[in-house]
């Protein structure tokens, strides 16, 4: 029985030249690679994001596409793409969701897993 699957793998980095800490914000690169693990085509249609700074604050993201695309994907391939975030603290999280379709029409979703979201003078 074929299945859809998607899943994902992400890099962030601290971008101290967007960040003012004396006014609150930190900025955030992140870049999310999507592989299509399953046996049949997907698209990835809309995503969710749920951001969380260290003081409990959360902001979620809801839209159609990932930076203006809705990748199309074989079996085994990839797409990449790098976004950004700001946070009112040098610490906190992201998790998310894509919405996706095969192409007989079949939604499912794929997670992104919680990851952190940290300005690397924060730790010590």
């Amino acid at each position: 029985m074929s299945r859809p699957e998607l899943t994902t793998t992400v890099a962030v980095r601290h971008l101290p030249e967007q960040s003012d800490p004396q006014t609150g914000q930190h900025a955030f690169a992140y870049t999310v690679t999507i592989r299509n693990s399953g046996d049949i085509t997907a698209q990835l249609i809309a995503r969710h994001w749920v951001i969380k700074d260290s003081n409990g604050h959360t902001d979620e993201v809801r839209g159609l596409a990932v930076v203006g695309h809705q990748p199309l994907l074989k079996p085994g391939e990839t797409f990449e793409y790098t976004s950004g975030t700001r946070l009112g603290t040098p610490q906190g999280t992201m998790r998310g969701t894509f919405y996706c379709m095969t192409e007989a029409a079949q939604p499912f979703e794929a997670t992104v897993p919680e990851f952190g979201l940290t300005v690397a003078s924060a730790l010590h």
